[in-house]
């Protein structure tokens, strides 16, 4: 029987199991996967804890990619033998994964299945944030926090094609050097100084247009004080914890700031807009303007260490399993 990871129970790295599972034929409109490559993201540290309640027992790891062995009835998007990558449902610590076909979508030739795997929910992620939630425009000025990590890479390339002037946060030397590698004009290191002061500094006084902010408890507060007026803070996650509720006198306070909680689920809504965001991901990828970094690469049986990393803020770039 193929090996997954298996969460029992909620709580730290250490609920992660290796166990042998049953992957029995698919369903109408499923297909089975043979996991290649499987991401680790934030969000998946917050279902492992109890943050996001999941249904247990349960196999984590919400994006992956690899080659479809059998598809369901009703199946008509994808074929056996293709090579597949996909994002939003749970399975992909696993050497094999059943996915709803419909949320499968083929991977071009010069796409290798790690750089699929490494590209689908971040990079939809950074897509819809530059272009759905808030539209840069060029000579506008963003704001990106954890500007080396999957995500900030990401943001931080888009942001530059679109003409954007790019200031990042980042912790330390190497990040900044990764940050300024992927494009970002300034680069604050916020355990030297107050982002919010140097984002003002940087502006003239003015403050940016939009702030990316994934990091959430330890910086939303810092992220509307870099704002200029009318600017957006657009907090999309929480890896330091989730933020407190926010008095909307705080948002008038700041020069009528506009405040947005975007997720992935309803940017992806139809198979239409999942082909737009994946075609344009990939396209910048076969053709070399979007860069994508695998920082760390574990093999399936070190979940674990792999959590722990990421959560202790040791890695930089995408986190990969390999099955």
């Amino acid at each position: 029987m193929p090996t997954a990871i298996r969460i029992q129970q909620t709580g730290g790295p250490e609920v992660l199991e290796v166990a042998e599972v049953e992957i029995g034929p698919p369903g109408p409109g499923e297909v089975v996967v043979d996991v290649a490559a499987a991401g680790v993201n934030y969000i998946d540290t917050y279902q492992r804890s109890g943050i996001y309640p999941m249904t247990l027992p349960y196999t984590p790891g919400l994006e992956g990619a690899g080659t479809v062995s059998a598809v369901g009835a009703e199946v008509t998007e994808v074929s056996v033998g293709d090579r597949v990558a996909w994002q939003g449902h749970p399975g992909g610590y696993a050497q094999q994964a059943v996915v709803p076909a419909q949320i499968a979508v083929r991977v071009p030739d010069g796409v290798s299945d790690e750089t699929a795997a490494a590209t689908m929910l971040q990079g939809i992620t950074a897509h819809y944030l530059l272009n759905s939630t808030h539209a840069v425009a060029e000579g506008e000025t963003v704001l990106i926090h954890a500007a080396a990590g999957g995500v900030g890479l990401l943001l931080v390339q888009l942001a530059k094609a679109k003409g954007a002037r790019v200031i990042g946060t980042v912790s330390t030397e190497e990040k900044e050097r990764l940050a300024r590698e992927a494009g970002a004009d300034e680069v604050i290191r916020y355990t030297e100084e107050d982002f919010a002061e140097a984002a003002r500094r940087l502006t003239g006084g003015e403050g940016v247009d939009v702030v990316y902010d994934g990091v959430g408890a330890s910086t939303y507060e810092g992220s509307l004080k870099s704002l200029r007026r009318r600017g957006l803070l657009a907090l999309f996650g929480a890896a330091s914890g989730p933020v407190p509720p926010i008095d909307p006198q705080r948002l008038n306070a700041g020069g009528s700031l506009f405040l947005t909680r975007p997720k992935t689920d309803d940017h992806v809504a139809t198979r239409e807009e999942l082909e737009w965001r994946t075609r344009e991901l990939f396209e910048a990828v076969a053709e070399g303007s979007l860069g994508i970094r695998v920082g760390a690469r574990y093999p399936l049986a070190q979940a674990r260490e792999a959590h722990e990393d990421l959560q202790g803020r040791r890695t930089t770039g995408k986190v990969l399993l390999l099955p």
